[in-house]
């Protein structure tokens, strides 16, 4: 069995209502993911995880019938970020040596949430 390896963290963002974000962020499952949320409002993300996202169960585990909520998570989180902050989220990882690796970014600012992989190509100019 393959086990996927990975490393998630963010930049750090300061957040307009720390306790809204950290009660935003205890209702969610990241994973082995880590989240903080400081006295001074900076929230940062990081782990030895893929960035995905589920609603937390009353007991605590991830919501797996429920899909993953990262795109939903972040929407709502992108409310709470001061107007002049972004959060940058990056992931990169592999499974063994195969393909696809992955590599993804989030990052979210002025009330918008955007993603990249490695997906698009883009002809290179002779």
């Amino acid at each position: 069995m393959a086990t996927l390896q990975a490393a998630t963290t963010s930049t750090g963002a300061i957040v307009s209502n720390p306790r809204a974000v950290r009660e935003l962020c205890e209702n969610h499952c990241f994973g082995t993911l880590n989240w903080e949320v400081t006295e001074e409002g900076e929230l940062t993300i990081w782990g030895y995880d893929d960035f995905e996202i589920y609603e937390a169960l009353e007991n605590g585990l991830p919501d797996y019938d429920g899909g993953i909520v990262t795109h939903e998570f972040l929407r709502t989180l992108a409310d709470y970020l001061e107007s002049d902050e972004e959060l940058d989220i990056q992931t990169a990882g592999f499974t063994k040596c195969r393909f696809p690796v992955l590599a993804k970014r989030y990052v979210v600012r002025d009330g918008e949430v955007f993603h990249a992989d490695l997906r698009p190509l883009e002809p290179i100019e002779r």
